[in-house]
């Protein structure tokens, strides 16, 4: 925009220039001419009162050298009567002009060699006309055109490098706020809430960054409201726990009654951990640090002890695979625990009991896959499952469970999709982005029910993924 401003700044002067310039040097140029012209007559006119008089040579020369240069200046009288004809000075013109001159009886000019000649008749008392030639040379009709010339194009390129300053300094003026009102707008996508825009430039510019700092106050304003009412949603549980644990307490002894009450301290912890999380979150502004992150394998054992209880009571056979070794991913392990809770929790509560499930972690040199199948009947509908807020359609469906996932997923730069199982039932895979990568993806993939992975990892062929691996 800067350098636009400038170049238009530059044409527009240019312009001007020429079109003051052009014309100006041209009347300079004439006025050069007719000066020259002028003395020429001049040097005529202090002639012709002597040739009036006499005819004589000696008198005439001694008036031609009153006159000016006798290097420049002629006279051509006719012979009449007894008298012959006389030429003083050099002639440059030739006998015909000089003829036509004497016939028309006016002053003329005419071309010669290396410049003009200004040809003025003069009437002699004998009645003949006499001719009074004035050479004038090239360079006095050029005389300072050449220095006026030179001094407008200096004036001209002044005026250009000028109108280059004042368009530059007006374009830093006004392309500096344009760019900060680009760069804040662009942080406060990044998620940079602090981002503030100085409210300076031309009128239009500073109530643009008026208009923009205080939309990032109402941002920043709504996101509080948001996590303040999270907060206040997830404290109203704390009362329906409280008589679950009290419930719980009452149970007894035995493996159900202990299943229970862990359950509830787990639902405790968790409400603690989402009231304590809403109202401390910061705006995730960077990828995490080195050493940030959790143990993925770790967490799926974890949630799978859990969910393998509930498993075993449904008849449910359980599979779990990649977990021997430990697998960092840049995830925290609340989020991947949470996760995985919402795609376990779907296989229980989408599925009849005794359909079996499977979680497979998979290591690659760029990227971790966590995959979650079932043998249940599987998803009719993958683009609305995925879709936030709508979910299965079924009862007790929030439609929040995958749009965790996914969110959890793109924050490294990968993502989710659903396909068609080996076990017969839907597949949620899980694509986890290492930190070495930068985060460039955006959004989900559904694969329709029935279709194949490209480059789909089953069987012995998953536990043999890398980075050569064509990714799904």
């Amino acid at each position: 925009m800067r350098w636009a401003l400038v170049k238009v700044c530059v044409a527009v002067t240019a312009m001007v220039v020429v079109a003051f310039a052009v014309p100006l040097g041209l009347v300079i140029r004439e006025m050069a001419r007719d000066r020259a012209f002028s003395n020429a007559e001049r040097q005529a006119a202090a002639v012709a009162p002597a040739l009036s008089i006499t005819t004589d040579r000696d008198q005439l020369e001694r008036v031609v050298a009153s006159a000016g240069s006798d290097a420049g200046l002629a006279v051509h009288i006719p012979a009449s009567g007894g008298t012959s004809a006389v030429d003083l000075g050099r002639q440059r013109a030739t006998d015909t002009d000089i003829a036509a001159i004497r016939r028309l009886g006016r002053a003329s000019t005419t071309e010669v060699s290396g410049g003009s000649a200004l040809l003025q008749p003069v009437a002699l008392s004998s009645g003949e006309i006499a001719v009074v030639e004035v050479y004038v040379p090239q360079a006095e009709v050029s005389n300072g055109v050449g220095l006026a010339w030179a001094v407008l194009a200096g004036v001209g390129a002044v005026l250009v490098v000028g109108s280059v300053a004042v368009a530059d300094r007006l374009g830093v003026r006004m392309v500096g706020p344009a760019q900060r009102l680009v760069e804040g707008a662009r942080e406060l996508g990044e998620g940079k809430l602090g981002a503030r825009v100085p409210e300076e430039g031309p009128a239009e510019l500073r109530l643009a960054a008026v208009a923009f700092n205080s939309m990032a106050d109402q941002v920043v304003q709504l996101m509080a409201n948001e996590r303040e009412l999270a907060a206040d949603l997830s404290h109203r549980l704390r009362t329906p726990l409280t008589v679950l644990r009290l419930n719980a307490a009452s149970l007894g002894d035995g493996p159900a009654a202990e299943q229970t009450r862990a359950a509830v301290a787990q639902l405790e912890r968790e409400v603690d951990t989402i009231i304590r999380t809403a109202r401390e979150a910061k705006p995730q502004t960077a990828l995490p640090g080195p050493g940030a992150g959790c143990d993925a394998a770790e967490v799926v054992r974890e949630r799978m002890a859990f969910w393998s209880a509930l498993a075993e009571d449904e008849g449910r056979k359980v599979r779990l695979a990649g977990v021997e070794r430990p697998v960092r991913i840049p995830v925290a392990r609340a989020d991947l625990a949470a996760a995985l809770d919402a795609l376990l929790g779907n296989v229980f509560r989408h599925t009849p009991e005794g359909t079996a499930f499977a979680v497979d972690v998979h290591n690659g040199d760029d990227a971790v896959i966590v995959l979650v199948s079932d043998a249940g009947p599987g998803i009719t509908d993958p683009e609305a499952a995925m879709a936030r807020g709508r979910g299965s359609g079924n009862a007790g469906s929030t439609g929040l469970g995958l749009d965790i996932v996914r969110r959890l997923a793109e924050s490294t730069g990968g993502d989710v999709r659903i396909g068609s199982s080996v076990l017969g039932g839907t597949e949620i895979r899980v694509w986890i982005q290492l930190a070495d990568r930068t985060p460039t993806r955006r959004g989900h993939r559904v694969r329709r029910a029935g279709g194949s992975w490209p480059g789909s990892l089953s069987g012995a062929g998953r536990r043999g993924f890398s980075r050569s691996s064509p990714r799904p």
